[in-house]
């Protein structure tokens, strides 16, 4: 779904217009497109204009909510961590191939961890670009956002060339989270966040998701962790290792067995 940047390159500032020019963003005066792009307050920001009274969407590593989150993790209690495998001494290398808005990798990064973040669709990855733009200026998350780093490709060709590296240059941890259907009959449907409901509509659903699997597999170096809704089923039809439950979804690892 086509989506532009709202207003002109002649005001534009050096920041947006280097992301247009990375991303591939066009610029535009029309106002009735179901979304845009906005530029407020020195940052990117996206509008689904169809939904009356629903604010913007953009990345904010330093936002309130984000520093409650990134003051509260711990390996303890994150099901996350115990997914990627992580330990006392041990911070394994995370590739998140289906990145989104970050939320995931910026737990992972905060809790020590060096993630690179995939993300295929442009808007969302200008968008994620963004956001890493000014938490690496920000004090009190620019650890965090230094050990954070932004691929703007396609997981199943970035995790085909990761797969053909040297066994030491690959990630110990390939990390999945494929977008998924809300199911139109499943209770409380309107409780799906904002960002998951506009970005089912800009993005689509991710069709290829069963593919990615075994790519990710080829990938990585001991094991794959694939984030799923509790009511969806297993990624390719492949029981994983192991389970880790989570509130209202789960994760599915499957680790690989040790080349003697």
């Amino acid at each position: 779904m086509k989506c532009t940047i709202l207003g002109s390159v002649d005001n534009a500032p050096a920041a947006l217009l280097t992301l247009a020019k990375q991303f591939q963003l066009d610029f535009s005066p029309e106002k009735a497109l179901p979304f845009q792009l906005i530029w407020q307050d020195n940052a990117l920001k996206l509008l689904q204009t169809e939904i009356e009274k629903q604010g913007p969407i953009w990345v904010d590593f330093s936002s309130p909510q984000s520093e409650y989150r990134r003051l509260q993790v711990s390996i303890k209690k994150e099901a996350i961590a115990k997914a990627v495998g992580l330990k006392a001494g041990k911070r394994p290398r995370v590739l998140d191939a289906t990145a989104g808005l970050g939320r995931d990798a910026f737990v992972l990064a905060a809790l020590g961890c060096e993630v690179e973040l995939v993300e295929r669709h442009p808007v969302v990855a200008s968008l994620l670009h963004d956001g890493l733009r000014r938490a690496l200026i920000e004090a009190s998350v620019n650890d965090v956002a230094s050990r954070m780093t932004l691929v703007h490709q396609a997981s199943l060709d970035y995790l085909t060339q990761v797969a053909n590296l040297e066994h030491d240059l690959k990630p110990q941890v390939v990390y999945l989270d494929p977008m998924y259907p809300h199911p139109e009959n499943k209770k409380k449907a309107a409780a799906v966040k904002k960002e998951m409901r506009s970005f089912q509509h800009l993005v689509g659903a991710d069709t290829d998701a069963d593919h990615l699997l075994d790519a990710a597999l080829a990938a990585a170096q001991e094991r794959v962790v694939v984030k799923r809704p509790d009511y969806a089923g297993v990624l390719d039809g492949k029981k994983p290792s192991h389970v880790i439950s989570a509130k209202k979804n789960r994760f599915d690892v499957y680790v690989k067995a040790k080349a003697n």
